[in-house]
C-alpha cells in the first residue's frame, strides 16, 4: 500500500514538472513576440509586459528546478533534506516581482514627462496574443498553486501578466480611439501597483518560514496546553515550534515529569498526541525525570 503511494505521488510530481515545462516554453516565446513588438510599437506598457513576462519564465524555471531539488531525500550535508528549496525559490521569485515593479513605476513616470507616439494597432495584437497564453500558462499550474508557496509565486507572475495584457489592451485601444497616449505609463502604473501588492502579501509568509517561526495552526498555546494534559506530565518548557517547509511542523522541547512516570511510555503518548492531534511527525523530546529539571526553565527557547 506505501509503495503504490509512492508511485502515485512520483507520477503526479511528474506530471507537475511537465505542466512547469510546457509553461516555460510559452513563456519565453512570449516574450520575444512582445519585446520585438514593443519595440516596433513604441509601447512601453507592452515592453513592461514583456519584461514581466520574461520573468514569469524564469520563475517557472526557478520554480521547476526547486521541485526537483525539493525531492532529494536528507543527507549529511542537508539533514533536514532540500524541501526548503521551494521556499528560497518562493523568496526569490517574489523579490524579482518587487524589483520589475519598481523599475517599471521608474520607467512610466519618465514616458509621461515624455510621451511618444505608439502603434496601437500593434500593442492590441500582440497584448491578445498574450492574454491568451498568460491564461494557459496559469491554468496549467493553478492546481499545483494551492499547495505551495514556490507554485504560488510562480502563479502569481503569470497572472499578474493576464492582469497587465487586459490593461495593455485598453491601453491600446485608447491609443486607437482618442490618441491619448498619456494612458500608457498610466496602464504601466497599474501593473506595477498590482504586482508590488500581491507580491507584499506573499512574500511575508515565505520569509517566516525561512525565520523559523512558529505556524499560526497549530497554534503554540494549544500544543502546549494539550501537552500539560497529557497524564505524567509536570510541565513543558524549552519549546520551539517551526516549520520546516510549508506543510510540514516539527516540534521540540524538554518535558518535566511527574515523580514516578515511565519516561519511554510518556514519550510515546507525547508523539501519538502530537501526530493525531496536531499532525506533527517530527518532534524531538528531552524527558526529565523528577529532580533534574532546567535550573532556569523558560517556555520558549534556550
Amino acid at each position: 500500500m506505501a509503495h503504490d503511494h509512492h508511485h502515485h505521488h512520483h507520477t503526479a510530481d511528474l506530471g507537475g514538472d511537465r505542466r512547469v515545462a510546457w509553461a516555460v516554453g510559452v513563456n519565453i516565446a512570449l516574450t520575444l513576440v512582445q519585446m520585438v513588438a514593443g519595440v516596433i510599437s513604441g509601447s512601453l506598457a507592452l515592453i513592461a509586459d514583456a519584461v514581466h513576462n520574461l520573468s514569469d519564465a524564469l520563475s517557472l524555471v526557478i520554480a521547476f528546478a526547486a521541485r526537483r531539488i525539493g525531492r532529494r531525500p536528507a543527507d549529511a550535508r542537508m539533514t533536514f533534506g532540500y524541501r526548503r528549496a521551494e521556499v528560497v525559490a518562493a523568496l526569490i521569485n517574489y523579490t524579482t516581482l518587487i524589483v520589475i515593479a519598481l523599475y517599471l513605476v521608474a520607467e512610466g513616470v519618465q514616458r509621461a514627462l515624455n510621451p511618444v507616439g505608439v502603434d496601437g494597432w500593434i500593442v492590441v495584437v500582440v497584448a491578445g496574443v498574450a492574454l491568451v497564453i498568460d491564461s494557459l500558462t496559469a491554468w496549467l499550474i493553478h492546481g499545483m498553486s494551492k499547495d505551495s508557496m514556490n507554485i504560488r509565486a510562480a502563479f502569481l507572475h503569470n497572472v499578474a501578466d493576464a492582469m497587465g495584457s487586459v490593461a495593455v489592451i485598453v491601453a491600446g485601444t485608447l491609443i486607437l480611439l482618442y490618441d491619448w497616449r498619456l494612458v500608457d505609463p498610466l496602464v504601466t502604473f497599474l501593473i506595477a501597483g498590482y504586482i508590488l501588492w500581491h507580491a507584499s502579501q506573499g512574500i511575508r509568509p515565505t520569509i517566516h518560514v525561512l525565520m523559523l517561526g512558529s505556524p499560526d495552526d497549530p497554534a503554540l498555546g494549544d500544543l502546549v496546553a494539550a501537552l500539560g494534559d497529557i497524564e505524567g506530565v509536570r510541565d513543558v518548557h524549552a519549546v520551539h515550534l517551526w516549520r520546516v517547509q510549508e506543510h510540514e511542523t516539527a516540534f521540540q522541547g524538554h518535558v518535566a515529569m511527574e515523580p514516578d512516570t515511565d519516561a519511554i511510555a510518556l514519550r510515546a503518548r507525547i508523539k501519538d498526541m502530537l501526530a493525531t492531534r496536531f499532525a506533527i511527525q517530527h518532534s524531538t523530546l528531552e524527558m526529565e525525570p523528577d529532580g533534574t529539571t532546567c535550573d532556569t526553565p523558560s517556555l520558549i527557547g534556550s
